[in-house]
């Protein structure tokens, strides 16, 4: 089964190289092709229950009975397109019998592969789609027909085959396989070493280096969770060496890997969905995404600084500090495909073609040094790989083409952004609260990408009659729907790394989002000034600026720590501060910062111990245990 599972794999990888490189198929078909590879996959690999296949067990005969299944309503539309296009609104007793079939398979690939709560929330939208008339008032419709809806859900555009698996299906894999292809050749293991040659002589240096490795790592993968467990891996252990407590360690890791999801050059893959729902090049994306990312990373960093200096910690000894020199020496050819990358983005290629000319320059650059070269065997791992990263966008972006499928066809999106406004009374702010409470609830069982996109749908036309421009409500949108890696009860990155940490996962969970706070409080600065390079450059530098004084302050305030102990009476003026900084007017923002840096200074200038007696640097482990 494990060549099979190989084999797939590899057939997977090979067709999206080919449809990336001909451009020739419809995308419809490419689509369904796309999909079919991957519900084989997540049959074979996702068992409904622990089957030994060279038993022959009933479980697995049934798991091989739903992969020929699969392939028979993938290959069926395949196969007849040209009648299926030729009766367009008439479908047939087959046609109705293989989407219904279709839209089962998907959703058991669902529960297999995302979690119950999702199979769960994509039946209610079909069955809202079905029982229309009979709701109340606010979200009635007319209905649709059980005929409608699966016509509409597996022939049509806009359903499962719509637009967010179309992205999955092209941008988003091929990152996945250049994210892949780093990892097995070395080059995570490169970006953190350079990383950490930057900053780990420095007081907190190993936390400072995880930052600045996981925004590196971050900025290539476009996964918040594999960031964590690749680079996690070198990191959290040498933060607890030096003294940050296990889940502390794995916070930090969690929200900076976090970060990388809205980091350039590639984001998650909710970016490119953004740029093909906003009908823009990517590249567009990513000019007004960099400064909000860059302000994230800086208050990941400044939190780490502030709880080295709370718990004492310095840096790394300079025997353990690897050489600018000999790092740079043994991987200096991993960042030719960055620079590629960047400069074909910079130039409007598009990042289908981009992403493949800097997967051709790795692979050559990496077999022409030793340590990187890849065997066959690892050519295979790269590809069993990245099939297996894709599993959960793909089957995510199709169930969410069912859900962005039945918010057209009802008219749900108009009815809830009329209820939100009714209920926010016409404010900005409560509106942006209910859409931040929205994601969280929403995160509780959905990936970030899914997330987005439902939430897109069904909030972005709400901020788009308050007056926020359209690219400016889905950066806001795809901001806080990113809280799911660090938002307990369910944190899916904070989790992984507490795996690493040896720490307790609602520990992580809670550190990790005290440390991405930036996560919720960038939107409203997104929301009320012109951060995303929609105003004249003296107005994106005054909301730069004063921006990151509120978030400093912020930080000190949850930390409770700067130069010394926080007073108070200093913690109540830095939320003041941040406050007025957040509210939308010039005299409140000279408050807001004159307020703030009184205070930084009256730490900085007053008498104080510097630092607090370090507390023991585990959860119920001594300093330095191994992870």
């Amino acid at each position: 089964m494990g060549f099979v599972v190989l084999g797939v794999a590899i057939a997977l990888s090979g067709y999206q190289v080919y449809t990336a490189l001909s451009l020739s198929l419809d995308s419809y078909l490419q689509r369904v092709i796309h999909l079919m590879f991957v519900l084989v996959l997540v049959f074979l690999t996702r068992p409904a229950a622990r089957a030994d296949w060279a038993r022959r067990s009933p479980m697995a005969v049934v798991d091989l009975l739903l992969v020929c299944t699969a392939l028979l309503v993938s290959l069926y539309p395949v196969v007849f397109f040209g009648d299926i296009v030729t009766r367009i609104g008439a479908p047939t007793a087959l046609d109705l019998t293989m989407g219904t079939i279709a839209i089962l398979l998907l959703i058991e690939a669902c529960r297999r592969v995302i979690g119950l709560f999702m199979s769960v929330l994509v039946t209610a939208f079909l069955v809202y789609a079905w029982v229309g008339p009979l709701l109340p008032e606010m979200f009635a419709h007319r209905g649709y027909t059980f005929q409608r809806i699966v016509y509409h859900t597996y022939l049509f555009q806009e359903g499962i085959y719509g637009l967010p698996l179309g992205v999955a299906a092209t941008f988003v894999f091929v990152f996945i396989l250049f994210g892949a292809l780093l990892q097995q050749t070395g080059g995570g293991s490169f970006f953190v070493g350079l990383a950490y040659c930057f900053t780990g002589r420095f007081t907190g240096g190993p936390a400072k280096g995880a930052v600045v490795g996981s925004a590196f790592m971050g900025s290539v993968s476009g996964s918040a969770i594999a960031n964590t467990v690749t680079s996690g891996a070198f990191t959290i252990p040498l933060m607890k060496r030096v003294g940050y407590k296990p889940h502390e360690a794995g916070g930090v890791e969690a929200a900076a890997s976090t970060g990388g999801q809205v980091l350039p050059p590639i984001m998650g893959a909710g970016a490119f969905i953004m740029a093909e729902r906003l009908g823009v090049p990517y590249i567009e994306i990513v000019k007004v995404a960099i400064i909000p990312a860059l302000m994230y990373f800086t208050v990941v960093f400044v939190f780490v600084d502030i709880l080295a200096r709370k718990r004492g910690i310095g840096g790394l000894p300079p025997e353990q500090l690897p050489r600018l020199r000999t790092t740079l020496a043994a991987g200096w050819h991993f960042l030719a495909p960055f620079v590629l990358l960047i400069t074909l983005l910079l130039n409007y290629v598009t990042p289908l073609r981009a992403g493949l000319y800097a997967i051709a320059l790795l692979f050559v650059v990496a077999m022409f040094r030793a340590a990187s070269r890849l065997s066959w065997r690892d050519i295979g791992e790269v590809f069993v790989l990245a099939a297996r990263n894709t599993l959960g966008v793909s089957v995510a972006t199709a169930v969410a083409g069912i859900i962005v499928g039945m918010v057209g066809l009802t008219g749900l999106g108009l009815a809830l952004s009329s209820a939100m406004l009714s209920l926010a009374g016409g404010s900005l702010l409560a509106t942006l609260v209910m859409v931040a409470l929205a994601s969280l609830i929403l995160g509780l069982g959905l990936p970030v990408t899914a997330a987005y996109i439902v939430l897109i749908v069904l909030a972005g036309p709400a901020l788009q009659d308050l007056g926020i421009a359209l690219i400016v409500a889905h950066m806001i949108v795809y901001w806080l729907s990113q809280d799911s890696n660090v938002t307990p009860p369910v944190a899916l990155a904070a989790f992984s790394a507490s795996g690493i940490s040896g720490s307790d996962p609602m520990r992580t969970g809670v550190s990790a989002w005290k440390f991405a706070k930036g996560l919720y409080l960038i939107p409203l600065l997104m929301a009320y000034s012109p951060l995303l390079l929609n105003g004249t450059p003296g107005e994106v530098v005054w909301a730069v600026v004063s921006g990151m004084v509120g978030l400093v302050a912020a930080a000190v305030a949850l930390e409770g720590f700067m130069r010394r102990r926080t007073l108070l009476v200093e913690r109540v003026g830095l939320i003041a501060a941040t406050l007025l900084i957040l509210h939308p007017e010039t005299w409140t923002d000279i408050a807001g910062m004159a307020l703030a840096t009184t205070l930084f200074a009256v730490q900085f200038l007053g008498r104080g111990n510097s630092a607090i007696a370090a507390e023991p640097a585990s959860d119920s482990s001594p300093v330095g245990s191994p992870a």
